[in-house]
């Protein structure tokens, strides 16, 4: 079983968390995640030896728990994906307040930011989206089946597809500062999946 991280290292992960998603990787200040921790730059460096560093802690730990608690767990209650993946997004839309939908997705801020200059974070940031993409994956694969059973090949194609779409969703919402929109285009995605094979 993996070490569990020290009280200190989480602190400094859960500040970071909120210190990137809002400032974004390059504009994120060391000295704001450190503001209200009690912990001190040495400490957080003793940790983490670079900001890269702690970036890299970041997407392992609370980005990908943030994507398996909002958009992987609740998958497995899903019964008919082309009726529930919609229905998951609505939901986020709205449920979340106004700073994490209008925030955009962490997951793909990050990709967009970074994945392109720092192939450390690219292949971390892809680690995390594959899962997503497998869950849903494996979502489509156990719902009611239609005139032809799919492969997995296929079932694969159709999950980079779902999860482009639904970050494309939250991005229109962070764009635009609007979940109605959002929640509009939500409706257009739903009837795009009732096209795919199943």
């Amino acid at each position: 079983m993996a070490r569990q991280p020290t009280e200190t290292k989480r602190r400094v992960l859960d500040a970071a968390f909120w210190e990137i998603y809002r400032q974004g990787f390059h504009g994120a200040s060391i000295d704001r995640i450190l503001d209200g921790t009690a912990i001190t730059k040495g400490a957080l460096f003793h940790h983490f030896p670079s900001k890269q560093h702690l970036g890299y802690a970041l997407v392992e730990g609370p980005v990908r728990d943030w994507i398996t608690g909002h958009w992987i767990t609740p998958l497995a209650t899903v019964g008919d994906p082309v009726a529930g993946i919609p229905a998951q997004v609505n939901a986020y839309l709205e449920a979340c307040p106004d700073e994490l939908v209008h925030g955009g997705c962490p997951l793909n801020n990050l990709t967009q930011e970074l994945s392109a200059t720092d192939e450390g974070f690219r292949v971390r940031l892809d680690a995390v989206a594959s899962e997503w993409r497998a869950a849903v994956a494996a979502c489509w694969a156990r719902g009611p089946a239609g005139d032809a059973a799919t492969t997995a090949e296929t079932d694969a194609a159709h999950a980079a597809f779902i999860v482009s779409a639904i970050q494309g969703l939250l991005g229109l919402a962070k764009a635009t500062k609007s979940r109605e929109l959002a929640g509009r285009a939500v409706a257009s995605f739903a009837r795009s999946l009732r096209s795919l094979d199943r």
